[in-house]
């Protein structure tokens, strides 16, 4: 049974500002909850930063998790209110049906495969230099991250048919009568745009990951194939908080579920 996850991040403790900035951090604090170690279960995670102020670790696990860690080190384990919210995500999968649309966001690192990177990052250039002198391999490619939000969003559109879902014309957008031109305008954008910069351990490599927070409504063209994605996640970089595509009703729904 698949669990959904809020949890509440206190910005002013050290260790809740270490999770927010460094994805390596925010892995190993996720991966704690698990009871089953070590960790061979899916587990996808997402920051929410909408409000600077209120934080919040939103988590997809199979199993049920136990976050007590997260409140004591990283969280507000003496405040009021409800710093945690674990709940089945079964009954989301029972509404998914061809057609029906849904709200959604998703935080993905949208990237290419390139054998010629503009700008090698230290792992890439770390690899370059282990490579010399032996026999060219064919067919080498780099993968990068796109950059800009115009490569970032054409990412999200050509993969979405085989994610089991499409992003329907915005409302009110006259199309021609023979089809849609190629540029047609699609319910979706960009809200937040970020290029991370860590490392993995205190002496570990640098990790260098461009991500993009998307929002827009989508139509179930698969309901299967929907609901095994949102399982296992869209996309690389799942472990540093890419990949976790969550949905909510239309219309007016204020959180996604």
């Amino acid at each position: 049974m698949p669990y959904l996850s809020r949890v509440r991040i206190n910005p002013l403790r050290e260790s809740g500002r270490r999770l927010l900035r460094n994805p390596h951090v925010a892995h190993a604090m996720v991966l704690g909850g698990i009871a089953e170690q070590p960790v061979r279960e899916r587990v996808l995670w997402r920051l929410e930063t909408t409000n600077p102020r209120r934080p919040e670790l939103l988590i997809l696990t199979e199993s049920r998790p136990d976050w007590n860690h997260i409140i004591e080190q990283a969280g507000w384990s003496n405040a009021d209110g409800e710093q945690v919210v674990v709940r089945d995500y079964s009954p989301l999968f029972a509404q998914l049906a061809v057609g029906r649309e849904f709200a959604f966001r998703l935080t993905a690192n949208p990237v290419q495969h390139t054998r010629k990177p503009e700008k090698l990052t230290p792992a890439q250039e770390r690899k370059l230099a282990s490579d010399q002198g032996e026999k060219p391999r064919s067919g080498r490619a780099f993968r990068v991250g796109h950059r800009t939000a115009a490569h970032q969003l054409d990412w999200l559109l050509r993969r979405t048919p085989s994610w089991g879902f499409e992003i329907p014309v915005v409302a009110g957008f006259a199309t021609p009568d023979d089809g849609e031109p190629a540029d047609v305008p699609r319910d979706v954008r960009i809200v937040a745009r970020q290029v991370h910069r860590f490392h993995k351990g205190t002496n570990g490599p640098q990790v260098v990951l461009a991500t993009a927070t998307f929002e827009g409504r989508l139509r179930v063209t698969d309901p299967d194939l929907l609901a095994e994605k949102l399982l296992s996640g869209v996309g690389p970089a799942k472990a540093y908080g890419c990949g976790l595509l969550t949905l909510a009703p239309l219309p007016g729904a204020r959180h996604h579920a």
